[in-house]
């Protein structure tokens, strides 16, 4: 049955390119598609405690590193969800930022983002952000994007609203972690908002 619409972002708008490293403000950071070679760190990440409290799928081993990352990269392909390793200059992997569940059709996608330990309180999570946020809505025509974290996770919440994602409301008992079920918040950022 044919659309009513046309698709905010046509479909293989995406896919027709590899994927592209995202150049974060100042330059010193770089959104860059995960490699192979980054399996150690991704691995490792998921062994902090902070990102397993509040991710349900953890990487447990390299062979789920590795296939992670090969995944990460079928999901661009596919035009599904997209993902970045946030590094240095140098090379360095500080982070993961990524648009997950793509909606072509209405030009929307949910935010997500952790940060390695060493890398906390130093403004990387709100740049990669950022440039994540200005990279799907100027560049790739992306109409909305959403962002949604644990009310219990203060430090996402002021990720959120440093880059001008507005707080539209809570979601009660909306996400179930170990610990039980949380209520969410709901932020979110459009094209001319900031």
């Amino acid at each position: 049955m044919p659309l009513a619409i046309t698709p905010a972002v046509p479909a293989g708008a995406l896919s027709s390119a590899p994927q592209p490293a995202v150049p974060v403000g100042g330059g010193e950071l770089l959104l860059r598609p995960w490699e192979a070679a980054d399996a150690p760190v991704l691995e490792a990440a998921f062994r902090d405690e902070t990102i397993r409290r509040w991710h349900m799928r953890h990487v447990t081993s390299p062979a789920e590193a590795r296939e992670r990352i090969a995944a990460s990269h079928r999901a661009w392909r596919e035009e599904r969800d997209a993902e970045w390793a946030i590094a240095r200059a140098d090379g360095e992997v500080l982070g993961r930022a990524g648009l997950r569940r793509m909606d072509l059709v209405h030009g929307e996608a949910e935010c997500a983002y952790w940060v390695l330990p060493q890398a906390r309180g130093t403004g990387v999570a709100p740049r990669a952000l950022a440039a994540l946020a200005a990279w799907a809505l100027d560049e790739a025509g992306f109409h909305r994007l959403e962002l949604a974290h644990s009310t219990a996770n203060e430090p996402s919440c002021r990720v959120a609203a440093k880059c001008g994602f507005t707080l539209e409301g809570t979601r009660r008992s909306a996400h179930r972690q170990p610990d039980g079920w949380h209520d969410m918040h709901l932020h979110a950022r459009i094209q001319g908002d900031c």
